[in-house]
């Protein structure tokens, strides 16, 4: 399938990358989908207002900052849409081996 910008394609993951490196581009891609976007948007706005605990600690407030939580997970079967633009399609084509690409 070839890759124009403005398209819309859904990627599904076949094998998993034995690299660190390609993990990491997998999970980048799946975190461009506008309904995970909104998810860490709302999770960092409540981390931010209520499960970041300040404490006194040498006369200064310091905050004990909770992790963000992982609302992507690189696992063979999942998949995700996104629509491509110019600027990921080097990143989509580094990891064409390990994704099945459909128009969406």
């Amino acid at each position: 399938m070839d890759l124009a910008p403005s398209s819309t394609v859904t990627f599904t993951i076949t094998t998993l990358p034995k690299n660190e490196r390609g993990r990491k581009t997998l999970n980048r891609l799946m975190k461009m989908q506008p309904e995970v976007q909104k998810g860490l948007s709302m999770l960092a706005r409540r981390r931010r207002q209520k499960d970041n605990i300040p404490t006194k600690r040498a006369g200064r407030i310091w905050i004990n900052r909770k992790k963000p939580t992982a609302l992507t997970r690189v696992e063979i079967g999942e998949s995700f849409t996104l629509r491509v633009t110019a600027q990921i399609i080097p990143d989509i084509k580094s990891v064409a081996a390990y994704l099945e690409m459909k128009a969406a």
